[in-house]
């Protein structure tokens, strides 16, 4: 289901992990594309001066997934950055025919004070942590049909709403006040189930970008809604959103922002997450995650370290595994793994093109 790659010296190890041509790799990857402004994302893929823009394309062309899921890259309304971005891959040889975005909760105007500070028209203030609307979205590369009309897009759910939702307080009240949690959204970026049709077989991709769990204060608004976040989804499979959910096979992957075992916050919800039966935790580990110098917070980690997908800074908080690729249990998996090498061409370039690792998975479907 893929071209051979050309290999070059120095990159064997790497493209030793390609599947077989009967597999397909599905992969999620924080890009970190986001720009300041509206239209600058685009300015800086077309410049063709971009390091950033261009070890991205690096990573991508080089882990060559047949679906991918992208995360911090700007939505515009006629999608001309990602078509932009599909431009530069079909270059090196990758062709994504198909591609999918919708308008994020990033940068949504409330026009409400819903994180606290008494102002109200902050980057904080919008649904998701944002300056622009449409900045820091997610958006879908596929080879194969995306069936469009089919998605389901569960963004526009209030929190309050969720089954189960746990609202933050300070002192019995509601954080920050009962008009602003009566039009909070619950996705930070945005939660959808997309279909795609491999020809025989659907695919259902339920993807997502939650909160860091972190830059709040004691009501502990973002780790609460980080949590929920997550949440969705296990409500959803289990049909408790007031809708059929998908029949396998499905994968759930994107950005929790979540740890199982290190950093802020809660994670034993993350645990519990990657034990539910219906789901297959892979376990991808890289080389470079497993080289990192153990040092400052990654010191005092409990979880493996080879399984780690985000570098931050040693104090704070650490590498981390906060980027998933979980098909449903009854999908082979085949392989899989976190894109970090430990030396060699792309050990720098990984880290020009974001602090997150592109992760993937090889799954044996019809």
């Amino acid at each position: 289901m893929r071209r051979p790659a050309a290999i070059v010296p120095g990159l064997l190890a790497v493209f030793c992990a390609l599947p077989a041509a009967a597999d397909l790799r599905v992969a999620s990857y924080n890009a970190e594309l986001s720009r300041k402004g509206p239209g600058l994302l685009l300015r800086d893929i077309l410049s063709g001066k971009d390091d950033q823009v261009a070890a991205v394309i690096e990573v991508i062309a080089a882990a060559r997934p047949d679906i991918l899921a992208l995360q911090g890259v700007d939505f515009d309304l006629d999608g001309l950055a990602l078509a932009a971005l599909a431009d530069l891959l079909r270059a090196r040889d990758l062709d994504y025919p198909h591609r999918f975005a919708l308008s994020p909760n990033t940068g949504l105007r409330s026009g409400l004070d819903l994180d606290g500070d008494g102002r109200t028209g902050g980057p904080g203030d919008a649904q998701g942590f944002g300056y622009f609307a449409g900045q820091d979205g997610m958006a879908i590369l596929s080879r194969f049909p995306i069936l469009t009309e089919e998605v389901r897009d569960f963004s526009a759910l209030l929190w309050r709403d969720l089954p189960g939702a746990t609202l933050p307080e300070t002192d019995g009240a509601p954080f920050p006040s009962p008009e602003a949690q009566a039009v909070q959204r619950l996705s930070t970026t945005g939660h959808w189930d997309v279909p795609v049709d491999l020809g025989g077989t659907v695919l259902h991709l339920l993807t997502f970008h939650a909160t860091p769990p972190v830059f709040d204060g004691p009501e502990d608004r973002n780790g609460l809604r980080n949590r929920d976040e997550l949440r969705l989804w296990t409500l959803y499979l289990d049909g408790a959103l007031g809708m059929v959910p998908p029949e396998a096979p499905f994968v759930i992957l994107g950005d929790a922002n979540l740890d199982p075992e290190d950093g802020d916050g809660h994670s034993a919800a993350m645990r519990a997450f990657l034990a539910d039966p219906r789901l297959t935790d892979p376990l991808p580990e890289s080389a470079g995650a497993a080289a990192a110098p153990q040092t400052g917070a990654n010191a005092a980690q409990r979880g493996v370290p080879a399984r780690d997908t985000a570098e931050w800074d040693d104090n704070s908080p650490g590498n981390l595994r906060v980027d998933y690729v979980l098909p449903s249990a009854a999908i082979p998996v085949t392989g899989a793994g976190v894109f970090w090498p430990a030396d060699g061409p792309l050990a720098e370039t990984v880290r020009t093109a974001s602090r997150h690792r592109l992760v993937w998975a090889d799954l044996a479907l019809p």
